[in-house]
């Protein structure tokens, strides 16, 4: 499911894309949800907090009234949240577009909202083509785990990454361990298995990557990847491990 988040301040304007996202999900039988319409940042950042499994389509209005973003510096912090975030923005500036280069945001699209009459193709036409990518996305094996690391957003082969870890120490990070580096990362562990049909939920603690599995020890409930490192497997989670490596 692809959700639709609306970050705009003005209500009119809000109830406006609102209307168009709705109608256009309803017209075309979308696989898209609606989710939260907001005109506070902070409540799309609380959404994506509680829930970092989303991905998401965010229209945002630039020029939003609240002391700590405007939707730029917004979009970059979903940009954190949501790596495979669809952003579009919604303004009356023009004149800040060269801002979405400046704080890397990537973003889909810049309407401007004094062209009204252009608003609600546009808006149609960045629904279309994020859905298009969305099922693109669904149907093909990933080969990449995207990860922002050091303000950059690397592509980490699965053909590299033996595991993650729930850091140690510090809540909502994770330690990625791969053949030749370590990366830590704002995530929760419970999301990654759904990345790739490879990875598996075999802890609390430890999503690890079967392919790269060396032997299994049910004893000692432990798994020896190929590197030598051994990660600990839940009781209950043995047998299914089992199965998806052909044991």
């Amino acid at each position: 499911m692809l959700h639709v988040l609306i970050c705009e301040d003005d209500p009119m304007q809000r109830a406006q894309i609102e209307s168009i996202v709705s109608k256009q999900i309803a017209a075309e039988n979308y696989e898209m949800e609606l989710v939260l319409s907001a005109g506070n940042p902070s409540h799309i950042l609380h959404y994506l907090k509680t829930r970092p499994d989303t991905n998401g389509l965010y229209f945002l209005d630039v020029d939003l009234q609240h002391d700590e973003m405007n939707g730029i510096e917004l979009g970059a912090k979903i940009r954190e949240l949501d790596m495979l975030a669809t952003i579009v923005f919604i303004t009356t500036h023009e004149e800040l577009s060269h801002l979405v280069f400046k704080y890397k945001v990537e973003a889909m699209d810049y309407i401007i909202k004094d062209k009204p009459e252009e608003i609600e193709g546009r808006v149609m036409e960045c629904m279309l083509l994020a859905y298009k990518r969305y099922l693109e996305s669904s149907t093909s094996t990933p080969t990449h785990y995207q990860v922002k690391f050091n303000e950059q957003v690397l592509n980490i082969s699965y053909d590299e990454i033996l595991f993650f870890e729930t850091h140690p120490a510090v809540r909502h990070r994770v330690v990625l361990h791969t053949t030749n580096q370590l990366i830590e990362f704002r995530g929760q562990i419970s999301a990654l298995a759904k990345s790739s049909p490879d990875l598996y939920h075999c802890h609390q603690s430890f999503v690890v990557n079967t392919k790269l599995i060396k032997s299994v020890d049910k004893g000692n409930l432990k798994i020896e990847m190929i590197n030598g490192t051994r990660v600990p497997v839940a009781a209950r989670k043995i047998s299914k491990l089992l199965k998806m490596i052909g044991q």
